[in-house]
């Protein structure tokens, strides 16, 4: 099979695509930034060098067959028929970047850009893997999520798969709609992180015997404040390049997706911080991250249909459940997630779908959203969870029982983030 071709984009729009793309890596240094300020300061070193080979093997994964998996519109495709219409599963390119003619420009800015979101999406289950995962074994896992599972899925929103042509064959507004990857990116990193989070279990210390969950702060808050402004610069970018390349979007487009993003994450963290402060007495500022990162999430699906208005009503639910899901998640699952990444990519993605259906202008768009929400969560998250229960099968993702005490940094790289200026407490107790 082969699919109908991507819309041309202009020299211009190529020149503001690529402009934009070159701001995406901005996002990368951010969420690793977070992660490793949410963390304890004895894994610092481990979690900021775990989010380089993380994003080192989802590139090489991606060149290798993720490209090939995930497709582009007007390329070599494997289909279905069912009820007499055509649906698309998987591409069929070439491995190794092959397929690619020099001068189409519009497909090396998408092989580029989707490059970059695959890097993303493996930064997210170290979020909630965070001081018990095995560098290695996250490595295995990257190149799970970027050879295989974050390409089918792409391949069904942005390849032509059978997603996208739930418009066509089915008359459901435009097809499954995702211009930065809410979706594609955040939620199916989101769901590895649960998937990972549920694999390697709490850290140590972190539940009491009668499961009340323990605080273990971040080591580093200035770290993680500083790092929004990282993640937003980033996801401006991210959102503009797939306002362009991914649903054929106008210069100007891109103009209404920096404005969407921004008040989406303003207004997240401005509910994020009301909450905390209603019911705490004093914001807090983790929790305020997290809400400023899931509105950046919540924006990336609707970016370019939104109205202003309707991305700040966007970003402020976002800010709320988030807020509310990372407390359900800790207390009462028992899910240790030291950075919130469920909740941040998860929860906010697959709210930033659903908002994209329930108030863009496109008649009928939403229950195309509903069934790709629920294809992430009846397909995906099964899929993704039993991949990585296999790999712990072979490979154990956790650290051994005497490796996390000492911490990650001195157990897997033999020196630590701050050797000469952080003493851990409990290192220290009284004889």
């Amino acid at each position: 099979m082969t699919q109908a071709a991507a819309p041309e984009l202009s020299d211009i729009a190529q020149a503001l695509c690529a402009a934009c793309i070159l701001m995406v890596p901005l996002a990368a240094a951010g969420m690793a930034l977070i992660h490793a300020g949410l963390g304890r300061s004895r894994s610092a070193a481990h979690s900021m060098l775990g989010a380089v080979l993380a994003v080192a093997v989802a590139a090489l994964a991606y060149f290798v067959c993720g490209y090939s998996w995930q497709g582009y519109p007007g390329g070599p495709a494997h289909a279905f028929t069912a009820a007499g219409k055509v649906w698309s599963w998987i591409g069929a390119g070439p491995f190794f970047l092959r397929g690619l003619a020099p001068e189409a420009s519009p497909a090396w800015l998408a092989a580029w850009l989707r490059m970059f979101g695959v890097g993303i999406a493996a930064l997210i289950p170290l979020g909630a893997g965070s001081d018990r995962w095995r560098l290695g074994a996250s490595c295995a896992s990257t190149a799970l999520l970027a050879g295989w599972t974050y390409p089918l899925f792409a391949h069904w929103v942005w390849g032509g798969g059978w997603l996208a042509q739930l418009g066509a064959n089915l008359g459901l507004g435009h097809g499954f709609l995702d211009a930065g990857g809410a979706g594609a990116i955040q939620a199916v990193g989101g769901l590895t992180a649960l998937s990972i989070a549920c694999i390697l279990g709490p850290r140590h210390g972190k539940y009491a015997a009668d499961g009340t969950p323990a605080a273990i702060p971040g080591h580093n808050t200035v770290l993680v404040l500083f790092a929004c402004f990282l993640t937003w610069l980033g996801w401006i970018g991210l959102n503009g390049a797939g306002s362009l390349l991914l649903i054929g979007g106008s210069t100007a487009t891109v103009t209404l997706a920096a404005i969407d993003t921004t008040l989406s994450a303003a207004s997240a963290a401005l509910a994020a911080a009301a909450i905390t402060r209603l019911r705490f007495g004093m914001p807090d500022a983790s929790l305020c991250v997290n809400g400023w990162t899931a509105g950046l999430v919540a924006s990336s699906a609707a970016c370019a249909f939104l109205s202003p208005a309707a991305a700040v009503f966007t970003g402020a639910a976002a800010g709320v459940l988030v807020t509310f899901s990372v407390e359900w998640l800790d207390a009462r699952l028992g899910v240790d997630d030291p950075a919130g990444s469920i909740s941040v990519h998860g929860v906010g993605g697959i709210w930033g779908l659903l908002a994209l259906g329930l108030f863009a202008a496109i008649p009928n768009q939403f229950p195309a959203q509903l069934i790709g929400v629920a294809t992430l969560i009846v397909f995906v998250l099964p899929m993704t969870y039993s991949l990585n229960w296999l790999l712990n099968r072979f490979y154990p993702q956790r650290v051994s029982a005497e490796g996390e005490p000492h911490g990650l940094d001195l157990y897997e790289l033999g020196s630590g983030a701050y050797p000469e200026f952080v003493i851990h407490r409990e290192d220290f107790r009284p004889r």
